[in-house]
């Protein structure tokens, strides 16, 4: 038996496939470092009739909310829509047993907005991207027992 050719495939090579594999394979190897799991979806949209206007989307996981996505249709901005949104998203993890959230962020307005709404920036990473600062933002609902 001989063994097969190895070949690298790059950037729009790489079947969807893989990179679902991929990803799959990093969250069970990181749910194996933290013995086991516990993570779940969380989301939250805005409709007018069949029109999305608002969303947020993430995951809860070690009663943490991770919150990953936070969107407002580019018309209704600057309207409390966002913290509306986040509002909601925080209620729902809230009823999850969630006892602190955390988020991500290269948007220096969207940066705001969260210190607005109670989150604390815990980290700020300068040039992550040329000209963006990457914001690391957390909100403490409830201290963690040590």
């Amino acid at each position: 038996m001989s063994a097969a050719a190895r070949l690298w495939q790059f950037d729009a090579q790489v079947p969807a496939a893989a990179l679902t594999l991929i990803a799959d394979g990093v969250r069970i190897a990181e749910q194996q470092l933290s013995q086991g799991s516990d993570a779940q979806p969380i989301a939250c949209a805005l409709y007018e009739g069949e029109a999305l206007l608002a969303g947020a989307a993430g995951r809860s996981e070690g009663r943490r909310l991770f919150i990953d996505q936070l969107w407002v249709r580019a018309d209704l901005r600057a309207q409390g829509l966002a913290g509306d949104c986040l509002r909601q998203l925080e209620a729902q993890a809230l009823r999850r047993g969630c006892v602190d959230a955390l988020a991500e962020t290269v948007s220096d307005e969207a940066a705001d907005l969260f210190e607005h709404l109670g989150y604390a920036c815990i980290a700020h990473l300068h040039d992550y991207l040329p000209g963006l600062t990457r914001h690391t933002l957390l909100k403490v609902w409830q201290p963690r027992e040590s």
